[in-house]
């Protein structure tokens, strides 16, 4: 037999691990990973985002604040927000080579046109290794022109348009029906608005936004439309047409506190009503009411626009009269009490003994003393077809319809509150220039008519509820106190008989908004150092 020896199994665990000097700074590794350099080196000298770059564009226009998505679609975005975000990362190439770990804004001046975006990312630098790195972005803001803000500039580029009127002698439903819309913001999508001789023409740049703006129409005044279409171009090839669409809108013609003749058969389905009613509200629909018997109807227009009639007395032809006497009766409805009044025309005051003994539903606001607008029946002749079929015999002498409130400065007030405005155009030639004898006639009318509006405000807080009121700024109160002065020099005879009468209603600071769009850093820094004070 020969002689060995026998191996003894040798244990590995605790042996020392092979180790490599790195190639690049010669610390020893790892070697059986396999890699010749170490992972700090690795990150040093390897770049995962090569191929992604540095610095982009971002095309945005001034005139609509939007972001161009590509390839043509154009997005809001505010800055430093997650659309934007989405954006920005969509406009790097070389993104799908690496896996996004983390995407943030760093802050830069709104006004320097820069948008910087820190991104951390990870990829396979060798061979089962991976490393993350972290780089910045410099988006360049680059101003340009839409395509829809590109056609609002020139001149049969609208494909919809919604024309609304209502032939009356007054401009209130519009003001009233413009706070509307402003409330809303239903006129965001509109190319421009022109203003016309009996209404408004609203122009967009698809059908569909017409027709949203004709549905928010239908839901807060009484009215009734009309489509048509213009065959614009046709391509006999494709198949395919392009329209122009026009909703022609109408509002029915009678207003808050006209006085209203009803159709005998109208006045019998809406509850066996009086034929005499004044209109106490307009919404969606008319509301009616009998100042001698606070009965209320309403008439939706479906049924009004069957058989059309007009109202017999606007708030142009009101009359002043002076409350001598107010005798309850004990019935009321809601803020409405019925009295019975011993009024005398304000104007026969010193001329005449002559009273009327009427019965109203303005007991619960009316005391001896105060003046009413009323309409003077007893004296007017009506060219009305509705008003000779009416026995009038028994029709009233006087429909008192509000009260009146003396104010000192006809003309302007220092209100502490304003209110927005619509940009218009002015489609008649005559009523762009300004120069000529109409248009002076128009701005006193519409001058006018906003005035009662902003009185009509302070007097119905159920009106003001369905609005936006905003505080008035200091170049607000200036400008009304300048105007109110140059008032006072042309209207002193007027403000002498004026200055005993009371002045009308305010509103509570309360009920008012802040303008947030026009506030700037000194106005934050004035109501700052006032708040400390």
């Amino acid at each position: 037999m020969s002689n060995y020896t026998q191996l003894q199994p040798h244990s590995h665990e605790g042996q020392a691990v092979a180790t490599v000097l790195c190639c690049n700074c010669g610390i020893p590794m790892d070697g059986s990973t396999g890699l010749v350099m170490c992972y700090d080196c690795i990150k040093l000298t390897v770049d995962i985002t090569e191929g992604i770059p540095r610095e982009a564009n971002l095309s945005f226009c001034r005139n609509c604040e939007r972001f161009l998505q590509p390839p043509g679609q154009w997005i809001r975005a505010e800055l430093e927000s997650r659309e934007l975000l989405a954006l920005c990362l969509r406009r790097l190439k070389g993104l799908t080579k690496v896996r996004l770990v983390d995407a943030s804004f760093i802050w830069t001046e709104p006004h320097s046109r820069r948008v910087r975006v820190k991104l951390t990312v990870q990829g396979e630098a060798m061979t089962n290794t991976i490393v993350q790195q972290s780089f910045e972005v410099e988006y360049v803001v680059v101003a340009m022109q839409c395509p829809d803000c590109a056609k609002s500039y020139t001149t049969n580029t609208w494909r919809a348009t919604v024309q609304i009127r209502q032939k009356v002698p007054h401009k209130r439903t519009f003001l009233y029906l413009e706070q509307l819309i402003l409330k809303h913001n239903a006129h965001v999508d509109t190319i421009s608005i022109q203003e016309s001789k009996d209404g408004l023409d609203f122009f967009y740049a698809q059908r569909n936004h017409a027709t949203k703006m004709l549905d928010f129409l239908n839901s807060v005044v009484p009215i009734k439309s009309k489509k048509s279409e213009e065959l614009v171009s046709m391509d006999i090839h494709s198949g395919s047409s392009s329209y122009k669409f026009t909703f022609s809108v109408e509002i029915i013609p009678i207003c808050r506190d006209d006085l209203v003749i009803l159709p005998r058969k109208l006045a019998h389905s809406l509850g066996n009503i009086s034929r005499i009613v004044l209109c106490s509200k307009v919404s969606n629909s008319l509301q009616f009411i009998d100042p001698t018997t606070l009965q209320i109807a309403d008439l939706t227009p479906g049924v009004y626009w069957r058989d059309a009639f007009p109202s017999l007395c606007d708030v142009t032809q009101l009359v002043e009269f002076i409350v001598l006497d107010v005798e309850p009766t004990g019935e009321s409805k809601g803020k409405h009490v019925l009295a019975d009044i011993t009024v005398a025309r304000a104007a026969d005051l010193g001329s005449n003994d002559q009273t009327f003994y009427i019965r109203s539903h303005l007991g619960g606001i009316l005391h001896p003393g105060d003046s009413a607008m009323g309409y003077y029946i007893a004296n007017s002749n009506f060219n009305s077809d509705l008003w000779d079929s009416l026995d009038v015999d028994n029709a009233p002498d006087v429909v008192l319809v509000k009260k009146h409130y003396q104010r000192k400065n006809k003309k302007s007030k220092n209100r502490q509150w304003k209110l927005k405005r619509m940009a218009r155009e002015h489609k008649d030639i005559v009523a762009a220039n300004t120069e000529s004898r109409a248009a002076k006639q128009d701005a006193e009318r519409a001058e006018r008519d906003y005035e009662l509006f902003l009185q009509e405000l302070e007097e119905d807080a159920e009106m003001r509820q369905a609005i936006n009121l905003y505080k008035a700024n200091q170049n607000d109160l200036a400008q009304q106190r300048y105007n109110s002065q140059n008032a006072a020099e042309m209207d002193e005879d007027d403000e002498e008989g004026d200055d005993a009468g009371e002045d009308g209603p305010a509103i509570d600071i309360d009920e008012l908004l802040d303008e947030l769009d026009d506030m700037t850093l000194d106005d934050r820094n004035a109501d700052a150092t006032d708040s400390a004070d």
